[in-house]
């Protein structure tokens, strides 16, 4: 009997949820985007350079919180999952930042010619997807990685 309950509790250790840790990506995120929206009003920013320094803001506060509740390092399994949700999640919030940009500011008209642009050349605007898809994986991932080995506990 105790060998069992032993098993049951270090199954139960083993395996966490990583939600809570996600909502705190997306924050850091949602705060750092707005930060550096709001200075490229003053000094010109490259777009990709905003979006790696959010998701590295993001990965810094997921990471910072996850080892100050823990007390331990993430390991890998969960940094991928970390990095994964994080761009779900950058991509979530994308999408619903496009979607409102297209119901609130396009018109009929606008609407119109973005979708015979992306009818007539589909190839860049679905290459240029996936290079900021890759980015945005290979940008949290590799902010996962290195603020876990910088602040880890050992």
């Amino acid at each position: 009997m105790s060998r069992k309950s032993a098993n049951l509790s270090k199954s139960k250790a083993q395996s966490v949820k990583l939600t809570q840790y996600l909502g705190f990506f997306m924050v850091g995120y949602i705060l750092a985007s707005a930060l550096l929206m709001l200075l490229q009003t003053q000094i010109a920013l490259n777009p990709q350079l905003v979006t790696l320094l959010s998701i590295l803001v993001g990965a810094f506060i997921a990471v910072y919180k996850f080892i100050k509740h823990y007390s331990r390092a993430l390991r890998k399994a969960e940094m991928v999952r970390l990095a994964i949700g994080g761009t779900g999640i950058v991509w979530l919030l994308n999408a619903l930042y496009f979607f409102t940009i297209w119901l609130w500011l396009f018109d009929e008209a606008n609407r119109q010619v973005f979708i015979e642009m992306s009818l007539q050349q589909p190839l860049p605007l679905l290459f240029a997807l996936i290079a900021i898809v890759l980015l945005t994986f290979v940008s949290a991932g590799i902010g996962i990685w290195l603020f876990n080995r910088l602040l880890s506990p050992k």
